[in-house]
């Protein structure tokens, strides 16, 4: 049932660009995804469930797409400011990526509550993993910088914090008057030639992470 599952994550994505998560509707989902609503209900178990399923397939996505940049023929140190640039363009555009990246979590994101103590284990391997939680901010910074290899940890994690630092507090253009958000850079020349800057110098640290 691996297609029904990506088909209802894939609407439920899709209903979250129109609705906040308290007005989606299972019955809808189902009937968007073409399954029925016990198929739903054997996925993911709950509503609850679902909100699990969809962060923890945002999280994997994203870790996805970060290791594919870090495998480009290209310096370790442009690849790691890919990394930032992307992430930033990426989380922009991604409300549930951007609570995930900065703990910011709204009334319109499906923010996933615990699995109940004690309730049985999902029959589901996928939605089991998924019921035990998406990483917090700090580890998915952790799981990012891992995903550069030893020697560039420290550099992945470096270029993920200014990242999430933008994401935070964006760069405003010149000007008189403040744009709407979704007219900001998602990143200034200045920053990435900061981050070139930094990882091109090839440093010693006993730590190996960025405090």
């Amino acid at each position: 049932m691996a297609n029904a599952r990506e088909a209802l994550l894939d609407a439920a994505l899709a209903a979250l660009a129109h609705h906040p998560w308290s007005a989606v509707r299972m019955a809808d989902l189902a009937a968007a995804a073409r399954v029925s609503r016990q198929t739903l209900y054997n996925e993911f178990g709950s509503k609850d469930g679902l909100a699990r399923a969809l962060v923890r397939r945002e999280a994997d996505t994203y870790l996805h797409g970060v290791r594919s940049l870090l495998a480009a023929p290209a310096p370790p140190e442009r690849n790691l400011v890919r990394v930032a640039e992307w992430i930033v363009a990426r989380a922009a555009v991604r409300p549930i990526l951007r609570a995930l990246l900065t703990g910011a979590w709204n009334e319109r994101l499906p923010q996933p509550r615990p699995a109940r103590p004690g309730a049985r284990p999902a029959p589901v391997p996928a939605q089991r993993r998924a019921d035990a939680g998406p990483p917090a901010p700090g580890e998915l910074v952790a799981e990012t910088a891992a995903c550069a290899g030893e020697r560039w940890a420290a550099g992945c994690e470096l270029a993920v914090r200014i990242a999430l630092s933008h994401l935070v507090a964006p760069a405003l253009p010149v000007g008189p008057q403040c744009a709407d958000p979704e007219s900001w850079s998602p990143m200034t020349p200045t920053m990435t030639r900061v981050i070139e800057t930094i990882l091109s110098v090839e440093t010693t640290s006993p730590r190996k992470t960025i405090p």
